[in-house]
C-alpha cells in the first residue's frame, strides 16, 4: 500500500474511532500519520496525556478491520499503551464502510 493510501486509511479509521468514542481522555498515536484524542473521561490540555496508545499503521489498520485482536497485538508488543483507559478493545474492530 502506498504511503498516501495508508495516510488516507489511517485518518479515515481514526475519524471513525472518534465518532464512536467521543471525548479526549485517550490519545491514539499512529506515527507518522496521525494522532487523535477520543474516549470518555478526564481530559488534558497540556503535556503528555495520562492515557496514550501508540502503534504503527499496519497494526492499527489490522485492528480496525478485525484482522487481529487487541489482546494479540498487546501480547506481541505491537501496541504501546499506558494509563487506566488505554484500552481500545471495546471499540474494535470498526465497522468499515466503503
Amino acid at each position: 500500500m502506498r504511503d498516501t493510501a495508508i495516510l488516507e486509511e489511517v485518518k479515515a479509521t481514526l475519524s471513525q474511532l472518534t465518532t464512536i468514542a467521543p471525548g479526549r481522555a485517550i490519545e491514539v498515536r499512529i506515527p507518522p500519520y496521525a494522532a487523535v484524542q477520543c474516549g470518555e473521561g478526564p481530559t488534558h490540555t497540556r503535556g503528555t496525556p495520562p492515557n496514550v496508545v501508540e502503534m504503527d499503521a499496519q497494526t492499527w489498520l489490522a485492528l480496525a478491520k478485525g484482522e487481529t485482536t487487541w489482546e494479540s497485538a498487546m501480547k506481541s508488543g505491537a501496541i504501546s499503551a499506558s494509563g487506566v483507559r488505554a484500552d481500545l478493545s471495546e471499540y474494535l474492530p470498526l465497522r468499515i464502510t466503503s
